[in-house]
């Protein structure tokens, strides 16, 4: 369970790596608390559902780096609402994708820095290519494992979540906007904008570090299905 709380979205002008769409920071408001998983959904978790005559019986390629608690890659937008049906279906509870206001508060866990670990992160905090440093990080020390690996490898961050930082992309409910411009100071996803794209949310195995920070942000046709991205599930608490 996430609490409820306030933050301030985005990034400031100063963060290294910034881009223009991590603007203008505005502080964002989360009146309940709601649930996330503490992992990203896994091969295994995924492989459930298509035996159980769900997610439309898609099976996914894990391009040879195996299944089982590595995180379901390959997956479009529409294939993780799919997977969250079904779960709302099996368990009569309500299950759905993060906002991506939800996301970056999960992500940050009260922290304003560029990750929940502080100013840097290292590979032994999360998968990345690690041999590309970032804000001071010790130069070439890191590793580059070069594909996923079984999610909860890492400490978790002050709200108990694992991998909100590097494995893989997770796939959010909002629409793309170019900005932060027009948008309010609640938590609900976003569902104007670039409806044909959806924003994903913290990094994956084969970015630079700069890509992992909290507030960073991208975006892709919610139809594709790419080898580093996945998603996360949240869930609404009863009253």
């Amino acid at each position: 369970m996430v609490p409820s709380g306030q933050f301030l979205m985005g990034s400031p002008t100063s963060e290294k790596g910034r881009d223009n769409n991590e603007g203008p920071q505005h502080r964002v408001t989360i009146a309940k608390p709601f649930a996330v998983g503490k992992f990203e959904v896994t091969f295994a978790e995924w492989d459930a559902c298509v035996v159980d005559d769900g997610c439309k019986d898609y099976r996914p390629g894990d391009e040879g780096w195996g299944r089982g608690r590595r995180p379901v890659i390959n997956v479009s937008w529409y294939d993780a609402k799919s997977y969250v049906m079904w779960l709302n279906k099996k368990t009569g509870k309500a299950y759905r994708l993060l906002s991506e206001a939800e996301w970056e508060y999960a992500a940050r866990a009260v922290t304003t820095t560029p990750f929940s670990t502080g100013q840097t992160i290292t590979s032994d905090q999360a998968n990345f290519n690690g041999w590309i440093t970032y804000n001071g990080s010790p130069d070439l020390e890191g590793q580059y494992r070069g594909k996923t690996i079984s999610v909860g490898s890492f400490a978790p961050n002050a709200f108990g979540l694992n991998d909100m930082h590097g494995n893989v992309w997770e796939w959010v409910e909002d629409c793309y906007n170019k900005s932060y411009s027009e948008v309010s100071s609640d938590s609900s996803a976003h569902v104007t904008g670039d409806c044909s794209q959806r924003v994903q949310r913290g990094g994956s195995w084969d970015l630079d570090p700069g890509f992992l920070r909290s507030a960073s942000r991208y975006w892709i046709n919610s139809v594709f299905r790419i080898y580093y991205i996945g998603f996360r599930v949240a869930g609404t608490l009863a009253p």
